[in-house]
């Protein structure tokens, strides 16, 4: 892995506030790389859009194409994949 990943890894038994700011530092690079969530399930996104994700005290809601809502928290998901 590269980029902001290879500096901070996730943990999947991480804390709240460390998802917060795990989730919100690829957010706010510009422009955005496109990165993934995978869930403890398998389900797989990407976000693609910065604007489209909201993030608090470990909980986010991303709304993808089409309009479609997905709600994950830091106990949810097993993996963020980013360039």
């Amino acid at each position: 892995m590269r980029g902001w990943l290879a500096r901070r890894s996730y943990d999947s038994d991480m804390v709240a506030a460390d998802f917060d700011q795990t989730l919100n530092a690829p957010k706010a690079k510009k422009p955005l790389r496109q990165f993934t969530i995978e869930q403890v399930g398998g389900e797989r996104f990407e976000i693609d859009f910065p604007d489209a994700l909201a993030i608090r005290d470990g909980a986010a809601a991303f709304v993808g194409p089409g309009g479609v809502p997905v709600l994950f928290d830091h106990e949810s998901v097993s993996r963020i994949c980013g360039e």
